[in-house]
């Protein structure tokens, strides 16, 4: 079957998707003809003008329940409209878990971008964190409209942070014009020193670095505090050290570990906290089912827990 390019918009009511795709499809640069199906899942004050599209070749279909998002019926809806690509306008408070699972196999997202009012967006992650990591942690590019002078962009850039440092931020200005984010974010620790030191507030900074980049890690030695993970598969001289961690809300939390290997038989026990101090590789392990980082043991000594159990990105 005909791959189909979709061109995902994700945000909250009033975020100006709508616009965005309006604007679009407006533009002759990109609107040559195509038959283009609008999917729109969340049904705002401004509406669709496909009279003044670049080209007529405009079908609209409205989604109105989750239930309505079926591979079933996305293929019905592209079949009957000819499409030949698809502009996807996704309701904010569903998850997109959700749309991935129906998206029928012919169906590729070739652009995913999250639009955000700068003058409501806080208020949305500080009380619906979960549906606004969801959104962060996918797409390419966040665009914050309605910006002013006094808007506060570098907390809007640490929210974005926390959740991907790969994503594209934008900010468009309420005079139209648009600058994009050149923040630079600097580690809160000195991975050239001798011995990295990785600080209790700074781990879960540390490991989503670690996993993004590996191999600027190769051959450190590292310092930081751990709880102790052990399996009899492993053997007597290998454990894991590692960190609960916490991306948005408590439903994720999750233990996040790396395979350390001494070269004396270990009397730690699952649970225990240990300060420890150790070389990294990148080698093949088991535990990771291929190459992952593995910290030899260079010492380690029993510790208190850190003050905050669960490491965040705050």
């Amino acid at each position: 079957m005909k791959e189909i390019p979709v061109y995902l918009f994700t945000g909250f009511l009033e975020a100006g998707k709508t616009k965005v795709i309006q604007e679009t499809l407006e533009d002759q640069a990109f609107n040559t003809g195509e038959q283009t199906l609008i999917l729109c899942c969340e049904e705002g004050l401004e509406e669709y003008d496909i009279s003044s599209f670049a080209s007529p070749n405009a079908t609209l279909s409205v989604i109105e329940d989750e239930s309505q998002l079926t591979e079933e019926n996305l293929l019905r809806l592209a079949k009957e409209s000819k499409a030949e690509r698809i502009m996807l306008e996704y309701n904010g408070m569903w998850m997109l878990d959700k749309l991935y699972n129906a998206l029928p196999q012919s169906f590729l997202i070739y652009q995913e971008l999250f639009l955000a009012d700068s003058t409501t967006f806080k208020t949305y992650n500080a009380n619906m964190r979960s549906l606004v990591v969801d959104k962060l942690q996918s797409c390419e590019m966040v665009v914050f409209n309605r910006c002013h002078a006094n808007t506060d962009k570098m907390e809007l850039h640490k929210i974005v942070r926390g959740v991907s440092r790969g994503t594209n931020i934008a900010y468009e200005m309420t005079d139209g014009k648009v600058e994009y984010d050149e923040i630079v974010d600097p580690l809160p620790f000195d991975i050239n020193a001798d011995i990295v030191t990785i600080e209790d507030r700074d781990f879960a900074i540390f490991y989503r670095d670690l996993c993004e980049e590996p191999q600027k890690y190769v051959g450190k030695t590292l310092t930081f505090k751990a709880l102790v993970g052990r399996e009899d598969r492993l053997g007597d001289r290998t454990f894991v050290a590692g960190r609960h961690i916490m991306v948005c809300c408590q439903d994720d939390i999750a233990y996040r570990g790396m395979v350390c290997i001494d070269t004396k038989k270990v009397s730690l026990k699952t649970g225990a906290w240990i300060q420890l101090t150790a070389h990294l590789q990148m080698e093949k392990h088991a535990l990771y089912q291929g190459i992952g980082p593995v910290l030899h043991v260079i010492r380690y000594r029993e510790s208190e827990q850190p003050q905050e159990v669960v490491a965040t990105f705050y």
